[in-house]
């Protein structure tokens, strides 16, 4: 008999860590090879992980919720002539049946600077290991003004009393009436002191212990995961960049009546649909060449130009919930490569079966507002990006035509495009004039380009 670790597998190179979704196995269950054990997400792609070994579980060794870096063993399988041993006989104690309710932890190690600042009342946490916070906690602690010595001094509930979003936020509803022992707060945070200042009509100051009372016909609907980390996903795009939105009108009637041309026949030859999105993402690779700002990322006080132009389009899941799956060296796919990349990723984002690495290393988002009937919008931008695109609905238009005989009103297939993009590193100068770039592509697309 011996027993056979099971590690957090490699998902993609970016990849550090996973949270666990579900256990499908307990200490004691029987266990094939390759048969799912647990499934586990990182940021939007949910994955299954399956077994290394045929045998029993000897030992579950993280709760569900856990974030676990990539490489940590999660599990242990016995295997061998006496792997098939009764149920009532585990080798280890049992695990919990119950788990807390499910909350968006994803934890990252903080890393202590040198600071002149002194430490503060008994840390409850041994100094002997680094503590661990999420990104949730860490930016709940910003906004709330709360320092990392004070940080450092919250009790934490989570595993290896790590501080949860539970914790920090009994923290911050408790900590206006009274400061903790040995922790010197000078100044409360600008959120804080505005609570405290708002007129009520008592008089009396507000709590946050006070839950929130609904009337009416109403109801509830608790977010899943997904929508959580979407959720903060878009609100710290906000908090991050100077979002600046620029459209552009755009003539399209060669691109449709192109397409309307060969779509069958390049259906019959390469067994994909050729949508409009391919040909959009065309132009805009065609643009970031000559400006190659648009496809970047601001690390401090300097600039990173992507070389790489890796693709990003949104994406509606039948759940109502977005995904932004990944065109990776777009420039260096044709019109038919790229066909079958957005075709190919949209149907794996719809039928979960995207890769953790599919939604990574994007350089610039496109988004197709107009799939759903808007004629334009103003995209929020997906960080550590720069700029994203919105393309609205194409809609047939009376417009003015100018020719060398005059002035004519012709019917034509009109569509908005509009970019928001980073005031911090993109004026709108060079915003306005990528988009118009982009437009132009579209309009003098080539009716009889062959493919």
């Amino acid at each position: 008999m011996s027993l056979v670790d099971l590690v957090m597998p490699k998902l993609g190179e970016s990849i550090m860590e996973a949270t666990i979704l579900k256990w499908h196995k307990k200490p004691g269950d029987p266990i094939r090879q390759d048969e799912t054990v647990l499934d586990i997400a990182t940021d939007k792609v949910d994955s299954e992980v399956p077994s290394t070994a045929e045998g029993v579980i000897e030992e579950i060794l993280f709760k569900e919720n856990d974030v676990v870096p990539i490489g940590t063993v999660i599990a242990k399988i016995r295997v061998g002539t006496n792997a098939a041993v009764s149920n009532n006989q585990p080798a280890t104690a049992p695990i919990k049946e119950e788990y807390e309710e499910a909350k968006v932890v994803e934890e990252i190690p903080y890393q202590p600077t040198n600071s002149s600042q002194p430490a503060v009342g008994n840390v409850q946490v041994s100094n002997s290991k680094i503590r661990f916070y999420s990104p949730l906690v860490l930016n709940i602690a910003q906004q709330e003004g709360i320092s990392m010595a004070e940080l450092e001094n919250i009790p934490g509930t989570g595993q290896e009393g790590r501080v949860s979003k539970k914790d920090i936020l009994a923290y911050v509803a408790t900590r206006g009436s009274s400061k903790p022992q040995g922790t010197s707060q000078p100044q409360q945070s600008a959120s804080v002191a505005v609570a405290e200042q708002r007129p009520t009509g008592n008089d009396q100051p507000s709590t946050n212990n006070v839950p929130t009372v609904y009337t009416g016909n109403i109801e509830v609907i608790e977010m899943d995961r997904m929508r959580k980390l979407i959720a903060k996903h878009m609100v710290d795009s906000k908090h991050t960049s100077a979002h600046v939105t620029s459209f552009a009108e755009c003539d399209v009637t060669s691109l449709v009546l192109w397409r309307e041309k060969v779509k069958k026949d390049f259906e019959k030859r390469e067994g994909e649909k050729i949508t409009f999105t391919p040909l959009f993402i065309e132009a805009i690779v065609k643009c970031i060449k000559r400006y190659p700002m648009l496809s970047s990322s601001v690390d401090g006080d300097r600039i990173i130009i992507k070389k790489d132009l890796n693709i990003g389009m949104a994406t509606a899941l039948p759940n109502g919930n977005l995904i932004v799956p990944v065109i990776k060296n777009a420039d260096q796919l044709n019109l038919t490569g790229l066909t079958k990349q957005v075709n190919g990723l949209a149907n794996a984002a719809r039928t979960g079966k995207l890769r953790p690495d599919d939604t990574t290393g994007g350089t610039f988002t496109l988004t197709n507002v107009g799939t759903f009937g808007s004629i334009m919008g103003t995209p929020i931008i997906n960080q550590p990006q720069v700029a994203i695109m919105a393309v609205g609905a194409i809609k047939k238009r009376p417009m003015v035509i100018e020719t060398p005989q005059g002035d004519s009103i012709a019917i034509r297939h009109m569509m908005y495009i509009s970019l928001s993009y980073d005031h911090r590193i993109i004026d709108g100068a060079l915003g306005s004039t990528f988009l118009n770039a982009v437009s132009k592509e579209l309009e003098n697309f080539d009716v009889n380009r062959s493919i």
